[in-house]
C-alpha cells in the first residue's frame, strides 16, 4: 500500500468518524431557529395541566375512580360554558381497531390518547417472546386539540358520544349558548387514522387563526435508548421547498417557511405523520424537540418531547380533516403513499442517499422478498458489491505492486534530496521515476475514493432500514441493534456495558489486512511527519470504540467485506500477478526511457522554472 492509498485510507476512518461523533445529514443553524423556541412551546404548560383521573372504561360511558381536588380545580369548564364550574367528569376511552392498530380516544378533549401497532413487538418484549402489541404512546403521552382566539380550547371539554362502531367514532359538545365542537376519527384498512373537527356557529375570523397543538412522547421500543434517541427528531414536508426537520441528536425548534403538506414525528423505526387534507398555513407554525432531564421519570421509559403548533386550513363547512399514519419506517410501505413520506429516512443526502435509493435497497429487499435470511441477504449484497468492484480492487493491487517494486528508488530519492529547498527538484525526478516505471501513486488512491461512496452509503442504509429489525443471525439476536456476547453489568467508559462480536470480528480483520499491507506504508522522512503505519493500526481499534453499540448488521457488513478483500487479495497476488514478470516489465520500460530521450512535459518543464527561480532567488539573498 503506497503512502496516497494510506491517505485514502485514512480519510475514510476520519469521515466514518464524522458520521459517527455527529450521526447527522448536515449541521443545524442554532440561530436560525432561536427565534422559534417561545412560539413552540408556547402552550407547554398548559399541556402538563391535562385532567387525570384514575378511571379505566372502554367503549363505555361509565368509568371507575375519584379525581382529586387539584385534578377538580383544572377541569373546570372554559369560556365556552356558561355554566359555573363543577366537579370535573370521570375520563372514558373508547376503542377502534383494525388488523394493524388499535387507537384510545378520550372523552375529555376528544383527544387520542393511545396508539399500539398489532403486528409488532417493542424490544423488551420481543426479548421475552411475548406477542403483546408495541405502544408507540400509552394514556397522558399525547395530546391534540385546537385553540381559537378568545379562550376557548377543546382539550378542556368534554365530549359526549353521538355515533360509534369499532372502526370510527365521533364525539361532540354542546356550549350553553349552543355552539357545537364535533370531533371524528375514523381507522381506515391500513395503517392511517382519520381525523376530523367541525366547529358550528363559530366566527369564520376566529377559526381562521385558530390552532392545531399536538404533541407526543414516543415510548422507548427498541434495546438501546441512547441510540434510538440519536436519530429520533420531527420532519415536515413544505410546499415549496420540501423536507426540512429538526436535529436529531439534540435539543432544537424551528418555524416552516411556507405552508406545510405533512409533519413526522420520527423514531428510530416508527413514526407517527400527521398529513391534513390541505396544507398547514405557514401563520404562526412551529416544531421544538427536546429531551428529557437526567431527573426526569420518563428518561429511563420515553424517547423525546415532540411538539407542534399548525394552522390548520378550514374548508366551507367550518371543517377541517387530516390523516394520521402510524406504523414501521419502512420505505416500500412509506412510499407506497405517493406523498413523499419516504423522505425522513435517514440514508444520507445526496450521492450517498441515491446509491441507497436506487442500488443498495432494491437488491437488499430482492433477497428478502425471496424468502432469504435477512444475514445471508447481507452477505451475497456485500458478495456483488465486492464483484462489481472486482476491476477496481485489482487496479488498486496491481499499482500497489508497482509502488512496492520502486519503493528501493523513491527511498533513494528521499535520501538524495533530504532538504527543504530540494524539494522542487525531488518533485520533478520523482515524477521522471513515476512516468518511466509506469507506476503512480494515484492509481491506488482514485480506486479507494470510487469505494469510498458505497462504504458511506451503507454506514446510513443498515441503521436506518426496517428489514433488520429483530431479525436474528448467528449469535445476533437483533441485527438492528448490537449483538451482546457478555454484558457487563456496569458501564465502561467510552466502550460500553457490554461485548459486541461482530464488531471485534470487523476490527480484527481490518488489523489483518493493514498488516498484510503495512510493508507498503512508507515512513516520515521529516521530524514532525506522522507514522502512517501506527496511525493505519490505531484506525481499528477506534472502531471497537465507535461501533460497540451500533447496528450488528452494519459491522456484520464491514467484517464480511473486510474479509472478502483480503481473500480477493490473496487470490490475486498468488494465482493472477506474477511480481518478478511486472517487476522486469518496469526495468525494461525503465531502461527503454533512459535511453530514449522523451520531452518534457509542461508542468515539468514549470516545476523545473519554479526551482530555477527559487534557486536564483536564494543566491540573490545570499548576496544581500
Amino acid at each position: 500500500m503506497d503512502r496516497n492509498t494510506t491517505i485514502g485510507l485514512v480519510l475514510i476512518g476520519l469521515i466514518l468518524t464524522v458520521f459517527t461523533v455527529f450521526n447527522q445529514p448536515d449541521a443545524e443553524d442554532p440561530a436560525k431557529k432561536q427565534d422559534a423556541k417561545k412560539t413552540a412551546v408556547s402552550d407547554k404548560k398548559s399541556s402538563n395541566q391535562a385532567t387525570t383521573t384514575d378511571s379505566v372504561a372502554q367503549n363505555s360511558p361509565t368509568g371507575a375512580g375519584q379525581t382529586s381536588k387539584k385534578d377538580e380545580a383544572k377541569n373546570q369548564t372554559s369560556a365556552m360554558e356558561s355554566k359555573p364550574a363543577v366537579q370535573a367528569p370521570k375520563a372514558v376511552w373508547y376503542t377502534l381497531e383494525n388488523s394493524a392498530i388499535k387507537a384510545e380516544i378520550s372523552n375529555q378533549g376528544a383527544m387520542l390518547a393511545s396508539i399500539a401497532l398489532k403486528n409488532y413487538q417493542s424490544y423488551d418484549n420481543f426479548a421475552k417472546n411475548s406477542k403483546e402489541p408495541l405502544l408507540l404512546f400509552q394514556r397522558k403521552d399525547a395530546q391534540n386539540y385546537l385553540t381559537l382566539p378568545g379562550g376557548t380550547n377543546t382539550k378542556n371539554l368534554v365530549f359526549d358520544v353521538v355515533n360509534q362502531s369499532p372502526t370510527s367514532l365521533t364525539l361532540s359538545h354542546r356550549s350553553a349558548d349552543g355552539k357545537k365542537v364535533n370531533v371524528t376519527y375514523r381507522i381506515q384498512n391500513d395503517n392511517r387514522l382519520a381525523y376530523s373537527v367541525q366547529f358550528e356557529g363559530y366566527n369564520r375570523d376566529l377559526l381562521n387563526n385558530a390552532q392545531l397543538k399536538w404533541n407526543m412522547n414516543f415510548l422507548r421500543t427498541e434495546r438501546n435508548l441512547s441510540e434510538q434517541r440519536k436519530i429520533s427528531t420531527i420532519c415536515w414536508e413544505e410546499t415549496e421547498d420540501g423536507l426540512d426537520y429538526l436535529s436529531e441528536s439534540s435539543d432544537d425548534d424551528d418555524n416552516p417557511e411556507g405552508s406545510v403538506n405533512w409533519v413526522a414525528y420520527k423514531q428510530s423505526y416508527f413514526s407517527a405523520i400527521l398529513h391534513p387534507n390541505k396544507p398547514f398555513k405557514k401563520i404562526n407554525g412551529a416544531f421544538a424537540v427536546s429531551n428529557f432531564g437526567e431527573n426526569s421519570p420518563e428518561n429511563a421509559t420515553h424517547i423525546k418531547k415532540m411538539e407542534s403548533t399548525l394552522t390548520p386550513e378550514f374548508d366551507g363547512t367550518n371543517s377541517a380533516s387530516f390523516t394520521w399514519y402510524f406504523g414501521p419506517n419502512s420505505h416500500d410501505q412509506l412510499a407506497a403513499f405517493d406523498a413523499n413520506y419516504e423522505d425522513i429516512l435517514n440514508y444520507g443526502w445526496g450521492l450517498l442517499r441515491w446509491i441507497n435509493v436506487y442500488v443498495v435497497h432494491p437488491i437488499f429487499n430482492m433477497f428478502t422478498n425471496a424468502g432469504i435470511g435477512t444475514g445471508i441477504a447481507i452477505l451475497l449484497l456485500t458478495l456483488i458489491f465486492k464483484l462489481l468492484l472486482l476491476p477496481v480492487q485489482w487496479k488498486m493491487f496491481l499499482s500497489s505492486v508497482k509502488m512496492r517494486i520502486i519503493k528501493p528508488d523513491v527511498e533513494a530519492l528521499n535520501a538524495k534530496y533530504p532538504n527543504k529547498e530540494d524539494a522542487m527538484k525531488k518533485q520533478s525526478e520523482m515524477m521522471s521515476l513515476y512516468r518511466d516505471s509506469g507506476a503512480s501513486p494515484l492509481a491506488g488512491c482514485l480506486p479507494m475514493l470510487i469505494q469510498m461512496p458505497i462504504l458511506l452509503a451503507v454506514f446510513r442504509f443498515f441503521p436506518a432500514t426496517f428489514e433488520l429489525r429483530q431479525q436474528s443471525f448467528l449469535w445476533a439476536e437483533d441485527l438492528s441493534s448490537y449483538d451482546s456476547i457478555l454484558d457487563f453489568g456496569f458501564d465502561v467508559w467510552l466502550y460500553g456495558d457490554h461485548i459486541s462480536l461482530f464488531t471485534l470480528l470487523m476490527a480484527g480483520t481490518t488489523l489483518l489486512y493493514t498488516y498484510m499491507n503495512s510493508g507498503n506504508m512508507q515512513q516520515p522522512r521529516q521530524p514532525g511527519m506522522p507514522n502512517m503505519q501506527v496511525i493505519m493500526y490505531i484506525f481499528p481499534i477506534m472502531m471497537i470504540f465507535f461501533f460497540n453499540n451500533y447496528s450488528s448488521g452494519l459491522s456484520y457488513y464491514y467484517f464480511i467485506s473486510t474479509l472478502i478483500s483480503i481473500l480477493i487479495m490473496l487470490a490475486i497476488k498468488h494465482f493472477f500477478i506474477d511480481e518478478e514478470k511486472i517487476k522486469q516489465k518496469i526495468e525494461l520500460r525503465k531502461a527503454s526511457a533512459s535511453a530514449t530521450p522523451k520531452k518534457k512535459s509542461k508542468f515539468q518543464e514549470r516545476l523545473e522554472e519554479m526551482q530555477r527561480k527559487a534557486n536564483e532567488a536564494q543566491k540573490n539573498n545570499k548576496r544581500k
